[in-house]
């Protein structure tokens, strides 16, 4: 999810179209009983810490699509929230790796109080919320932080006036709606939820890329074409152009045994064993290393631009080597493998490239560009990588390659066949049956920098969610967002929480924000958050029906 800041309104007629679809599906009715939320305190130095999500309980309507695969529609509501526009004042803050200034959306104590007697000065009347950590495994506990807000709007334009009036005074600011707070409980969230039994599928579980991994496909239409009863978005992908290749994954991605992408760090992934059948999430990290004769070279990306790694966590990488999300580093001595999924032009620019047969053999070497070869790979080596290539990559030789995956917690070698895929996102979210979102660790979040990751992780969000229960079912999740007072979406913190409610075991975080979809015999059945639609994304989950053979 790389689009926090843009929270385009969504109306309530168009969550009601989905609810409607969704309960076409099915009219079988089930309760499932949820925690009750902790009430926000409301005072003028308000304390609130996060909140589980709903009250008491959710209807579900529930439909069988095809045997195997059930899908639940249900909006969690409670009738007691009470959110409101209100601006909230940002605190100044420096880049942590960076060292340039920036903004917070919240500060420490000293900062918050003196802010406050500023605006009083000006005439306002602030009120101070403190911000508790959440349920995170490798953060700090008790107190985040400090926001500085004024007012309580009915109306986003009435928070708007006000907000002019601040920012008048000298004040960075920004509107905002309280139903976003994690510590305050949502109005309502629109949740559909797949559940797939591999024991009773016809068919298989699979991540598709669309053939071609620079390329962008709607998560409905990628269903529709393979005749897929459920499809989800699926992992991290670049959508600028600044970033790399637009539609390229930004983490690990694995299709039909092959990689097509690497770890950026140790990040939770969803493998696909045996075409769905055994499914698990792990920690997963990689190594590539290109071989000639006794020389070897270690290869840090496949399948994306030379130089520049989204979401950082690759050795060499700055301004940091672990992982960082929605933040691009830069490698000045890069060697990145093509694949044939590569169907756009080979990038351009200083360096060197090897062009290899199917076999290893090597075809050319020269300068960067051209196409990927439909049987064969390409190299691609910057800085001194590129001298590495023009000493080893001889016309005539052979390289020889050797990619492995491995599960960072068992260090054990993670073996791919052909009817095994992975996709990768950030952070886990369930751990053997306990809650453990260790945020910091993937990167979504940083203890020492409040200026990163906190709309990303403890704000609600559109979020799209895979978790695996106890009986091996593979769980599929989306819940709607940016829709004040129609479905405000979850923090990580929630997310976790819900899908242990569903009995998930293990479960992590997908690509959310904009990117969030889910699809029921190839049509959309949520409502997504862009203004324009149903965004198309890099890879999704699908169910790939058997193929039957006269």
């Amino acid at each position: 999810m790389s689009d926090i800041a843009d929270k385009p309104r969504r109306s309530a007629s168009r969550v009601k179209q989905a609810i409607w679809r969704g309960a076409a599906f099915g009219a079988a009715l089930t309760l499932a009983a949820l925690v009750p939320p902790a009430v926000a305190n409301a005072g003028a130095a308000d304390s609130a810490r996060p909140v589980a999500s709903g009250s008491g309980g959710i209807a579900w309507t529930t439909a069988s699509v095809v045997p195997g695969v059930q899908v639940r529609t249900g909006v969690l509501r409670n009738s007691g929230a009470a959110p409101v526009w209100t601006v909230t004042v940002q605190a100044p803050a420096v880049n942590r790796l960076t060292g340039a200034a920036t903004w917070a959306p919240l500060g420490d104590r000293a900062w918050a109080d003196s802010t406050a007697g500023r605006l009083r000065e000006a005439g306002f009347e602030p009120r101070l919320e403190q911000v508790l950590w959440d349920e995170y495994a490798d953060t700090p506990r008790g107190t985040m932080g400090w926001q500085v807000r004024v007012g309580r709007y009915a109306t986003q334009d009435q928070a708007g006036t006000m907000n002019s009036a601040v920012s008048a005074a000298g004040f960075r600011t920004s509107v905002e709606w309280t139903g976003y707070d994690g510590r305050q409980a949502a109005d309502a969230e629109n949740i559909h939820v797949a559940v797939l039994d591999p024991a009773r599928l016809h068919g298989t579980i699979a991540v598709s890329d669309g053939g071609n991994v620079a390329d962008r496909e709607k998560t409905s239409a990628v269903a529709a074409r393979l005749g897929s009863p459920i499809g989800v978005n699926g992992g991290f992908f670049i959508t600028s152009d600044s970033d790399g290749v637009q539609g390229t994954v930004a983490g690990l991605s694995a299709v039909h045994g092959r990689l097509e992408s690497m770890a950026v760090g140790s990040r939770a992934a969803l493998i696909l064993g045996d075409g769905g059948r055994r499914p698990r999430i792990a920690d997963l990290s990689t190594t590539v290393t290109v071989r000639a004769g006794a020389a070897t070279y270690g290869v840090q990306g496949i399948n994306r631009v030379p130089g520049k790694v989204r979401n950082c966590g690759r050795p060499g990488a700055a301004p940091t080597d672990q992982p960082r999300h929605d933040t691009t580093c830069t490698l000045a001595d890069d060697l990145v493998k093509f694949t044939p999924a590569f169907r756009a032009p080979l990038p351009t620019g200083p360096g060197v490239q090897t062009v290899l047969d199917k076999h290893g053999i090597v075809v050319s070497t020269g300068g960067r560009g051209g196409v990927a070869p439909e049987h064969g790979s390409v190299l691609q080596g910057t800085g001194t990588a590129g001298n590495w290539l023009t000493d080893h990559a001889r016309v005539g030789k052979r390289l020889s390659l050797r990619e492995v995956v491995r599960d960072s917690s068992s260090g054990r070698q993670v073996r791919l066949g052909p009817d095994d895929s992975i996709v990768s996102a950030a952070p886990t979210l369930v751990e053997d049956g306990r809650i453990h979102i260790d945020a910091a660790t993937e990167g979504t979040l940083d203890p020492q920098d409040l200026s990163f990751g906190f709309a990303w992780s403890n704000v609600r969000q559109p979020r799209t969610l895979a978790g695996i229960d106890g009986r091996g079912r593979l769980l599929l999740v989306t819940v709607d967002g940016r829709q004040p007072g129609v479905s405000e979406g979850f923090t990580l913190g929630e997310a976790a929480r819900f899908m242990r409610s569903l009995g998930a075991v293990q479960a992590l975080n997908l690509d959310g924000g904009g990117s969030s979809a889910m699809a029921v015999k190839g049509s959309l059945v949520n409502v997504t958050s862009d203004a324009t639609g149903e965004r198309a994304v890099g890879d999704t989950i699908q169910v790939l029906p058997e193929r039957r053979t006269s």
